[in-house]
C-alpha cells in the first residue's frame, strides 16, 4: 500500500514539474514539445482511487457502528417494555387476589368460621397458590421472549458478520486488480479463500496466476477443485484447458475448452488472443472452432 501511494505522488510530481517545465519553454524547443504534446494519446497521470476504498470502508464501519446502537436501543426499549407489562400485570393480580381475600372472609364470618387462626391459613394457601400460578406463567413467558431475543441478537451478529467479510473480500479483489506482481495477486486470493473457502472465482483467477508462474499441475488442481463445487463454472474449464495445452494435451485441452465456451459464450472471442493456446495453432479441430 505505501508502494502504490509513494508512486503515485513521485508520478504526481513529475507530472507538477513537467506542467511547469511546459509553461517556461525556451525559444529553441518550443516546437519539439508541441509536437510531443500533440502525439499523446493517454492522461499522463492516474487518479489516486486508494482514497476512494478507505472513503468506502470508513462509510460501511460508520454504518456498522450505527446499526449496533440501534440494535442495542431496541433490545433495551423491549425489555423495558416486558418489565413494565410485567409488574402492572401483577399488581392487578395482586389487588384481584385481596379482593377476593377480602370477600372469603366476609363469607366466612357470616357462615360462622369464627377463628381467624383458620381464616389465616386459609388466606395463606389461598394466596401462595394464586401467586404462584402466576410467577409460574411470567416465568414461561419471560423464558420464550428471552429465547427470541437471544435467536433475533444472534441473527444480527451473523448478518454482521456476514457484512464484515464481504467488505473485507470486496476489498482485497480491488488490491488484487491493481497488482501486477503473480506472486502478490496469488496471496491476495489465499487471503479471500481464506474467509470463503468455496468461492470458485477466487480459485479460478487464483489458478490462472499460477499458469503465469508456469505451475500447471497445481492450477489444473485448483480447477478441478472449482468443477467439484460449482460445475457449471465455465472460466475454471478455460484455465484447464490453458494448462492442458501448455503440457501438450491437446485432447484435453479441447474438450475443457468446448465445455468453456459452452458454459460461458463470451470466451470464444478470447480463443485468438490466449497464449496458452499458441501449442494448438496446427490443431484442426481448434481452427474449425475459431473459424466457426
Amino acid at each position: 500500500m505505501k508502494k502504490i501511494i509513494l508512486f503515485f505522488a513521485l508520478l504526481f510530481c513529475s507530472a507538477t514539474v513537467a506542467q511547469e517545465q511546459a509553461q517556461q519553454p525556451s525559444k529553441s524547443n518550443t516546437e519539439p514539445q508541441k509536437q510531443a504534446l500533440q502525439q499523446l494519446d493517454s492522461p499522463m497521470y492516474r487518479p489516486l482511487i486508494e482514497r476512494y476504498i478507505l472513503d468506502e470502508l470508513k462509510s460501511v464501519r460508520e454504518d456498522q457502528l450505527r446499526l449496533r446502537t440501534d440494535i442495542e436501543s431496541r433490545l433495551a426499549q423491549t425489555q423495558l417494555t416486558t418489565a413494565d407489562r410485567a409488574i402492572t400485570y401483577t399488581t392487578d393480580t395482586i389487588n384481584n387476589v385481596f379482593l377476593l381475600i377480602t370477600a372469603a372472609a366476609s363469607i366466612l364470618v357470616v357462615v360462622g368460621w369464627t377463628s381467624f387462626r383458620d381464616i389465616k391459613n386459609k388466606v395463606e394457601d389461598i394466596v401462595n397458590q394464586r401467586v404462584g400460578s402466576i410467577t409460574d406463567e411470567y416465568e414461561e413467558r419471560l423464558q420464550v421472549l428471552e429465547e427470541k431475543l437471544k435467536e433475533r441478537s444472534e441473527e444480527i451478529l451473523n448478518n454482521q458478520k456476514k457484512i464484515s467479510i464481504t467488505n473485507e473480500v470486496h476489498s482485497l479483489w480491488m488490491r488484487a486488480n491493481l497488482e501486477s506482481d503473480m506472486n502478490s495477486k496469488i496471496e491476495i486470493y489465499d487471503e479471500i479463500l481464506k474467509r470463503k473457502p468455496e468461492d470458485v472465482e477466487a480459485i479460478a483467477y487464483k489458478a490462472d496466476a499460477l499458469l503465469e508462474l508456469g505451475q500447471t499441475n497445481v492450477a489444473i488442481s485448483l480447477c478441478n477443485q472449482a468443477l467439484e463445487i460449482d460445475s457449471d463454472y465455465g472460466y475454471a474449464y478455460w484455465q484447464r484447458a490453458c494448462a492442458y495445452a501448455m503440457l501438450y494435451q491437446h485432447a484435453d485441452a479441447m474438450a475443457d475448452i468446448k465445455m468453456a465456451l459452452e458454459y460461458a459464450p463470451n470466451l470464444k472471442n478470447e480463443l485468438q488472443h490466449e497464449p496458452a493456446f499458441a501449442t494448438l495453432a496446427d490443431n484442426q479441430s481448434f481452427n474449425e472452432l475459431v473459424n466457426s
